[in-house]
C-alpha cells in the first residue's frame, strides 16, 4: 500500500504496543526508521521462538521497517536522532514517562526541532494523573482495566485474554491518533501530541460492561462463552468437539427453530430475546442434547444452508489453512531457508484502490544504519566507521 507514501516515522519503540502502531503505518506506505540499542536491539529479539538465533516474536511485528542502531545515552547518539527529527513527519516511542524528558527528547523539546511533527506515545497509565510513572505491562493492565474480572468461566478464576490485547489495543489507538493528527496537519500545518495509555484502551474494550454496572449496581462476572444478554450465542458440545453458536436476534431465533424442529423450542415464552434471557437455563437444557447428536461438520453444513452464524473452535493450525483467510491473502510465509517457513499475519487493511498490501520482513538488526547516515544525515563513511568504534551506532 503507498497511502501513507512519503511519510516519514522515526521509531523509538521495543516490544510490543510501539511496535504494533509502527507496523500498521509501514503497512500503509509510511518509510519506518527503526532505532535500536547497538548490539541487543530492540528487546523482542531476545524472546522465543527462535530458529537460527532469530527471533519469530521480534519478526512477527516489525515488518515493513529500516533498522539503525543508535546509543541514545550518548552526546552523539542524541545528535543523531536530532537530526533525523528535522526531517521525520512522526515519531513514536513507549517508554514511561520521563525517560524521554531525561534523553532531552521531549514532546517540547522535538517540536522546537520540527514544530510539524506529530508525537506519538503510548505507556502504561498515560502522561498525567497519579499512575503516570508506574511500570505496566499487559498483564497488569489487562488486571487493571477489569477486563481479566469479566472473562473466564463462570465461577472459575479471572482470566488474561490469551492475546497480549493490553499492548495491541494501544498500538492500534495510537495508530489511529496519528493518522488523525497527520490529516488536521494537512489543514492546519500544526504538528500534534498523541498521548495513549494502555489501561484507557482496556476501558475501552469493555463494551456494555461499564454501563451494566451503573444501572445494577453489580459488577459483572464472567459467563464462560455466552453472550450477557444475547440467547443463544454460546458454544454447546457436539458428538466430537465443540461448535459456536450466534442467534442474535429474533429473526434468526425463528430460521433456527424451524431447522431444529424442536418443539419446545416454538414455545410462547422463548419468543424474544428478552424473554430467552429470562429463561435462559431453559433454553439451554433444550439444546445441549440436540447438538450432541451430531458431529460439528454436520452442524456446520445444517446451520450455514439457514445462515445461522457459526463456526467450530479453530486452533491456529485450522486457522492458517482456513480458505477465507487465505482467499484474503492473510497468512505470509517468509522462508527462512530450504527446511523452514515462517509464517506471519500480514495486515487486515484492503482498500479498493491503490496498491495491495507489500509484505518486506523485519529488518537485521542495524541493516540500515550506513544507508540512513549517508542519505539521511550526510555523514562520511569515514565518520560512520568512527562512530561503529565507538559503539554510537
Amino acid at each position: 500500500m503507498d497511502l501513507l507514501k512519503g511519510v516519514k516515522v522515526l521509531d523509538l519503540t521495543r516490544v510490543l504496543s510501539g511496535p504494533y502502531c509502527t507496523m500498521i503505518l509501514g503497512d500503509l506506505g509510511a518509510e519506518i526508521i527503526k532505532i535500536e540499542r547497538p548490539e541487543n536491539g530492540d528487546d523482542s529479539r531476545h524472546f522465543g521462538p527462535f530458529y537460527k538465533g532469530e527471533s519469530a516474536y521480534f519478526k512477527s511485528i516489525n515488518r515493513n521497517k529500516k533498522s539503525i542502531t543508535v546509543d541514545l545515552k550518548t552526546d552523539n547518539g542524541k545528535e543523531i536522532i536530532k537530526n533525523l527529527i528535522k526531517k521525520t513527519d512522526v515519531i513514536v516511542e513507549n517508554f514511561r514517562p520521563g525517560a524521554m524528558d531525561r534523553l532531552g527528547l521531549s514532546c517540547d523539546e522535538v517540536s522546537k526541532i520540527n514544530p510539524h511533527i506529530i508525537y506519538g506515545s503510548v505507556s502504561g497509565f498515560g502522561h498525567s494523573g497519579p499512575y503516570s510513572e508506574k511500570p505496566a505491562y499487559d498483564a497488569v493492565v489487562q488486571a487493571m482495566g477489569g477486563i481479566m474480572s469479566i472473562t473466564g468461566q463462570k465461577d472459575g478464576e479471572p482470566t488474561r485474554v490469551g492475546s497480549s490485547i493490553g499492548d495491541i489495543t494501544a498500538g492500534l489507538y495510537c495508530a489511529i491518533g496519528i493518522l488523525s493528527a497527520l490529516y488536521n496537519r494537512e489543514k492546519t500545518g500544526e504538528g500534534n501530541r498523541v498521548d495513549i495509555s494502555m489501561l484507557d484502551c482496556q476501558l475501552s474494550l469493555l463494551e456494555n460492561a461499564v454501563a451494566r454496572y451503573s444501572l445494577t449496581g453489580q459488577s459483572p462476572e464472567p459467563i464462560g462463552n455466552r453472550h450477557s444478554s444475547i440467547v443463544p450465542f454460546e458454544t454447546l458440545k457436539t458428538k466430537d468437539s465443540t461448535i459456536m453458536i450466534a442467534v442474535g436476534n429474533d429473526r434468526l431465533w425463528e430460521k433456527f427453530t424451524s431447522l431444529i424442529n424442536n418443539e419446545k423450542l416454538k414455545k410462547e415464552k422463548f419468543e424474544t430475546n428478552d424473554l430467552r434471557n429470562k429463561n435462559y437455563e431453559e433454553v439451554k437444557n433444550i439444546l445441549v442434547p440436540i447438538f450432541k447428536e451430531k458431529t460439528t461438520d454436520e452442524w456446520v453444513g445444517i446451520l450455514d444452508k439457514k445462515d445461522i452464524p457459526n463456526s467450530p473452535i479453530n486452533k491456529i493450525e485450522d486457522v492458517v489453512k482456513n480458505q477465507q483467510i487465505l482467499a484474503r491473502n492473510m497468512i505470509n510465509k517468509e522462508k527462512l531457508d530450504d527446511e523452514k517457513e515462517l509464517y506471519v499475519v500480514n495486515s487486515p487493511l484492503k482498500f479498493g484502490k491503490g496498491k495491495d498490501f507489500e509484505y518486506s520482513k523485519a529488518p537485521e538488526l542495524g541493516e540500515d544504519t550506513d544507508e540512513v547516515m549517508l542519505k539521511e544525515i550526510g555523514l562520511t563513511k569515514e565518520e560512520i566507521k568512527e562512530l561503529k568504534e565507538k559503539n554510537i551506532i
